[in-house]
């Protein structure tokens, strides 16, 4: 037997370091008749390429599993511990004794596993608009249920235990999900075409039903399909993909002719290859008939009943050990016959009504949000309305401003009087009183003659506080005659 298989492909199959027990040894090389298994050279070769199990947490765990596999200690331990004690974190604690180098190495990759996961956590928070708002990274943290988060600074037991526990778990839900998912595609599928069909007359709608029944019965008229993992199906791959005589068919042979990572185990991709003639059978992806989404989950169905019935201890991978006690059983050499897919519908009627009536709701919310939505916008429309009323009002009142100012700040016109001739005073007068200005008073009559008018200068200057200006004549002037300026 081998001294182990990779981890790459433990995590794969989803048990991840559950099944972890050496790096992979050499491949088998088979000679050239296929038919011939020689005996393994001594050499030492590079593990095969990982496979992303497609948890977004898979880099990290990669690199745990690395560094682990360098601890003699620890590998000895993980080939000599029972799965069921690996499952209760027994394997965990051996942590505890595995090389310095190796333990400083994980504290490394762990902190830079926190830091990334905040760097996330903090990259959605600003894309939801929360930029203004203290982040808790810790209380975030808690989601990631695979490391220990209250202590971000070095690897502990704990974490490897959470690292087990936390990826088997997701990796063993993957199949569910895909079969949940199938069960949404083929319900959504059935409410759009019942929904098309409402919206045809009588006529078009029995052409349309006459033609879905005809697609329905071409693609259920197909050659027989082979019981998955059975003698028979087993026995056409090797007759028609190895190029094999079937009265020369060995389990054994077979084996190690898929085995294609030469790990001693089928694992998920290998044994959904080995399906690919039968379902080549049912579905052709030129044929209207035959829809590839249901092809996918017909292989998966396949892979799920071989492993079932041929994995014994149930952790996901096939030995060849199992594969051979298989092939013994009655149910390997007389197989029932193979429900596929058109005979088993993916949903219930209860199902697909509880299917009908989340649309339903979900196409209220929709409606309900498209209400609030153009509410908002008309709220939005009105309020950019009065800003701009507001600043269309705003605007005018600079201006009104700036022409008042223009105005005010223009100094009196200039009066040129020649020689000593004094000049009346009521435009002087008028701009130190502007509110009088056009104001007639009553006490003062209307006209003037010329003795009354010179009268009447001497009484506004001195309510002003001028001087009398027949006072500051020089002599010989007093008597001259006033000399009217008709000032504007």
């Amino acid at each position: 037997t081998r001294s182990g298989m990779c981890w790459s492909r433990a995590l794969h199959t989803g048990w991840l370091l559950l099944l972890v027990q050496l790096l992979c040894s050499e491949a088998v090389p088979i000679s050239m008749d296929k038919t011939k298994v020689q005996e393994p050279e001594k050499k030492t070769e590079e593990p095969p390429a990982s496979v992303d199990t497609g948890l977004h947490y898979d880099r990290y765990l990669r690199e745990v599993i690395d560094f682990l596999e360098k601890d003699q200690h620890f590998r000895e331990k993980l080939h000599n511990t029972d799965m069921e004690d690996i499952k209760q974190g027994k394997l965990a604690k051996e942590l505890d004794f595995v090389s310095h180098h190796v333990r400083t190495k994980l504290d490394e990759l762990k902190r830079q596993e926190v830091s990334r996961l905040r760097t996330l956590i903090k990259a959605k928070q600003d894309l939801e608009g929360g930029n203004d708002i203290a982040v808790d990274h810790q209380a975030l943290l808690k989601q990631f249920e695979y490391l220990n988060h209250m202590n971000p600074h070095t690897f502990e037991v704990d974490d490897l235990d959470r690292l087990i526990k936390s990826a088997t778990k997701d990796l063993e839900n993957f199949d569910k999900e895909r079969h949940e998912e199938f069960k949404k595609y083929e319900m959504l599928k059935e409410h759009d075409r019942q929904e098309h069909l409402k919206t045809l007359d009588e006529d078009e709608r029995r052409k349309e039903e006459e033609h879905f029944e005809e697609m329905k019965k071409k693609h259920a008229d197909h050659p027989k399909v082979n019981h998955p993992g059975s003698q028979n199906q087993l026995k056409e791959v090797w007759e028609e993909g190895d190029g094999l005589d079937p009265e020369d068919f060995d389990p054994k042979t077979f084996f190690n002719l898929h085995d294609t990572n030469g790990d001693g185990f089928f694992d998920d991709q290998e044994l959904e290859a080995l399906f690919t003639k039968e379902l080549e059978k049912i579905y052709d992806p030129t044929n209207e008939e035959d829809d590839m989404v249901e092809m996918e989950e017909e292989r998966l169905r396949m892979r799920e009943h071989v492993m079932n019935e041929v994995d014994s201890n149930k952790d996901r991978l096939v030995s060849l050990d199992e594969f051979l006690v298989a092939t013994k059983k009655k149910e390997f050499l007389e197989p029932d016959s193979w429900e596929t897919l058109e005979q088993n519908q993916a949903y219930t009627d209860e199902e697909m009504r509880e299917f009908e009536e989340h649309l339903v709701q979900q196409e209220q919310d929709l409606n309900q949000k498209a209400v609030d939505l153009q509410k908002q916008r008309e709220e939005l429309e009105r309020q950019q309305e009065q800003l701009n009323s507001q600043k269309i009002e705003l605007q005018q009142a600079v201006e009104h401003m700036e022409r008042l100012k223009s105005q005010n700040v223009e100094p009196p016109p200039e009066v040129h009087v020649e020689g000593n001739a004094i000049p009346e005073m009521h435009a002087f007068d008028n701009q130190l009183h502007p509110e009088q200005e056009d104001k007639p008073q009553e006490h003062e009559p209307a006209h003037y003659t010329p003795q009354e008018h010179h009268e009447q200068q001497h009484e506004d200057l001195a309510q002003q506080g001028l001087p009398q200006t027949h006072q500051n004549l020089p002599p010989g002037h007093q008597e001259a005659a006033p000399v009217h300026h008709n000032l504007p």
